[in-house]
């Protein structure tokens, strides 16, 4: 994996930080947010291995493993994913809450398909479909992901317009991490363990998301003893993108929030 850290500095006081982008993509995606979070904490960008800057790392995108070792390398932070990315989030509090401030999940679900007890998923085809293609027209897939990811929001040309020249800058995602990571999109279910779940969660979602629907984030955050769900009523899949402010402003009441309860006990 490949961490950047920028921000206040790790020895200001302030806390850390850590994100965690989606499928496809890489934590450049992040600039317009960090721009506004870097003031107010110690930010770590993460690309996970076969994503931009970890491309030649050929380590398996299994949650479990890469959130251990997230954990040990980022210990004491609030962790923040971005659909594919929230469950190694996910992952980590729900393994490591004595390294866990708090967790951000945005437009990341607990179940990511759709089942005879969860409305809030995608056909399961939407993955598989999505596997055929790549081994079809591979830079065609992916830039069809990003139409599909910037769709619904009121600014979706622009949020497109910056996909597309973001997207890559880092180098292409090694297909067998995008295979990998359909995989888990797939099949990852971790709702029954949302109960036990000992850190505060929030959960943001987009109403227009066409990925992930915007109901399973209030969902997830009614079986988390500590969630908290804040839906944007004019964003989609990638809220950071067109609602920049506002899901800032959300994160850092969050966390102020967190930090106060974590004070008082």
């Amino acid at each position: 994996m490949y961490i950047q850290t920028t921000g206040a500095s790790p020895d200001s006081g302030r806390p850390a930080i850590a994100l965690i982008h989606g499928w496809a993509m890489h934590g450049g995606l992040f600039a317009s947010l960090v721009e506004r979070l870097a003031a107010h904490y110690t930010v770590h960008l993460i690309d996970l291995p076969g994503h931009g800057y970890a491309r030649e790392d050929a380590t398996a995108l299994d949650p479990k493993a890469l959130a251990a070792d997230l954990v040990e390398r980022i210990p004491d932070a609030y962790w923040l994913g971005w659909s594919l990315g929230g469950q190694v989030a996910l992952r980590a509090g729900l393994d490591h809450p004595r390294s866990v401030r708090g967790l951000v999940l945005i437009a990341s679900s607990p179940r990511f398909v759709v089942g005879t007890d969860w409305p809030h998923g995608v056909s399961p085809d939407l993955f598989r479909n999505f596997g055929e293609a790549l081994q079809r027209d591979f830079r065609g897939t992916l830039e069809g992901f990003l139409a599909l990811e910037a769709l619904g929001s009121p600014s979706a040309q622009d949020e497109l317009r910056h996909l597309k020249q973001q997207a890559f800058e880092r180098g292409e995602p090694a297909e067998r991490a995008l295979h990998e990571g359909l995989t888990l999109l797939d099949e990852f279910d971790v709702r029954e363990e949302l109960p036990n779940l000992q850190v505060p969660s929030l959960w943001i979602s987009g109403r227009r998301d066409r990925l992930v629907p915007s109901g399973a984030m209030p969902a997830a955050a009614a079986l988390a003893p500590r969630g908290r769900s804040v839906v944007i009523a004019q964003a989609g899949h990638a809220p950071f993108l067109g609602a920049t402010d506002e899901v800032a402003q959300t994160i850092e009441a969050f966390v102020e929030a967190a930090q106060a309860q974590s004070g008082a006990a």
